[in-house]
């Protein structure tokens, strides 16, 4: 045994002494990936960072350059180029991956990371402008040593008309503390950029690192779910639950987009295409006794509720009842009689106190929470015009504001948010000159300017929603 340990070890020697740098370099992340679950690759990324998170992207000047072009020709493109990413937590050892994909995100917030249309990276002498990123670890090469431990995206946001630098990760954190599971974890984290042969990385300053929601994510959660190997599903602005929509197309990573985009296995689309159509068909025609048997039945009522809960009492309009917007589907077989239907949240910038005049709803915070949307909406329009129903979603508000709870009221929340403002306010300063204060403003062309987040007074957010809430629910 001995003997073969030797042998062992001096063929691995000269393995490594034949190796380059970078392969060198791929064995370790190899190992280190091999050795994380895509659940304890979470704990890993969103757990026990004293620090904050260190995230340093590495691309070619050739690769950048494809980057400008495509938006160049279409701003919405969903194209990845590639990139060598380090993952640095607490200060201490970092982890390489190479060969991974980076792209541009955002709707309404996307824009050009660099110059104007047309020009090309300019070498140590540009102007940088902030924008969200996706990182695909598992975009070009399929195996362990292209995750980060176990993971194989992240989401990278900029703070984008949100100067108190906390709305989305207030809300994420809000759906762990009270109970909702199927929600992406986020932390902050500082983004660090280099092209080609720039002296200097650029320091883009903090941005907001969140969990994607892909079949991994399902994985990660599949004692919740019931399993993970069903069909998930991305939906975008139009996503009503209606029959009159037939927008369904598959996530093929080409700047295609589709309101229901599908997110597992290309090959299953026919049959996931038929679930969801049919799920349409059967929420839209059902009434009564039969709706709530049918629902019930494909559907864990009382958590869809407690998650809707959360929604509305952080204020998101941009959602599926309100706005028919932002938020993922996930049934958790594929067979077609026997599954479970998973309504999972979505995009929480657009909240607190952040809010937009439609034409049912003019203050998220002062809203009916009974008519936060449309009954056009029929997902949850219809399970609120049963008791039973309308009792959890109603108890469940009412505790997210209860201070016994520790969830959502003043004293705890601008608690919580003053001490992540402390943690990140030593690195905001950034290569932009943009985002560079932190204050307690709403975003600028919201309809509710005088609403405040962590500031004491008549228009304190928690404040005013808790008050709302208990008017509308006594």
């Amino acid at each position: 045994m001995v003997r073969n340990r030797i042998i062992w070890l001096f063929a691995l020697a000269i393995l490594f002494a034949g190796c380059s740098r970078d392969a060198f370099d791929l064995i370790l992340s190899k190992k280190e990936a091999v050795n994380y679950t895509p659940a304890q690759g979470v704990e890993y990324l969103f757990e026990g960072n004293e620090q904050l998170p260190e995230i340093h992207v590495d691309v070619t000047e050739g690769e950048w350059n494809r980057l400008l072009t495509l938006f160049d020709r279409n701003p919405r493109t969903k194209q990845n180029v590639r990139c060598d990413v380090t993952y640095v937590k607490n200060g201490g050892k970092a982890l390489l991956v190479r060969d991974a994909g980076i792209r541009l995100r955002g709707n309404t917030s996307r824009r050009r990371p660099e110059g104007t249309s047309g020009r090309m990276h300019v070498t140590d002498n540009t102007r940088w402008f902030h924008v969200h990123f996706g990182l695909n670890f598992h975009k070009y090469y399929k195996d362990a040593a292209h995750e980060l431990h176990g993971q194989r995206k992240l989401v990278l946001k900029y703070f984008h008309e949100d100067p108190t630098y906390a709305r989305e990760i207030f809300c994420y954190d809000l759906f762990r503390r009270a109970g909702i599971w199927s929600a992406s974890r986020a932390d902050y984290c500082r983004l660090f950029l280099h092209v080609g042969e720039d002296k200097n990385e650029v320091d883009y300053g903090v941005y907001g690192m969140y969990e994607a929601v892909d079949m991994n994510f399902i994985k990660v959660r599949k004692k919740g779910f019931g399993g993970a190997n069903g069909y998930l599903w991305k939906c975008r602005y139009g996503a009503t639950l209606r029959e009159t929509e037939d927008d369904f197309g598959i996530d093929d990573e080409s700047d295609n987009r589709h309101v229901y985009e599908f997110k597992s296995d290309p090959e299953d689309f026919t049959s996931a295409k038929a679930m969801l159509v049919n799920f349409i068909y059967q929420l839209n025609h059902l009434e009564g006794e039969e709706f709530r048997q049918w629902i019930t039945s494909v559907c864990d009522v009382d958590f869809l509720l407690r998650t809707y809960a959360v929604n509305v009492a952080v204020g998101m309009w941009d959602d599926y009842w309100c706005n028919k917007n932002n938020y993922y589907i996930y049934f958790n077989s594929k067979n077609p009689t026997s599954y479970k239907f998973y309504l999972i949240p979505y995009d929480y910038d657009n909240t607190l106190g952040t809010s937009r005049k439609l034409d049912w709803q003019t203050d998220s915070g002062r809203q009916n929470p009974y008519e936060w949307g449309l009954s056009s909406r029929p997902l949850i329009y219809k399970l609120l015009q049963f008791d039973e129903f309308k009792a959890i979603y109603r108890d469940e508000l009412l505790r997210l504001i209860d201070p016994a709870e520790g969830l959502m009221d003043y004293d705890s929340s601008v608690p919580r948010i003053l001490e992540w403002q402390k943690r990140i306010r030593p690195y905001i300063s950034n290569i932009t000159r943009e985002d560079m204060t932190i204050y307690d403003r709403p975003a600028s062309w919201g309809n509710h300017p005088e609403y405040r987040v962590y500031t004491w007074g008549p228009d304190n957010w928690f404040t005013v929603k808790a008050a709302s809430l208990r008017e509308w629910l006594r």
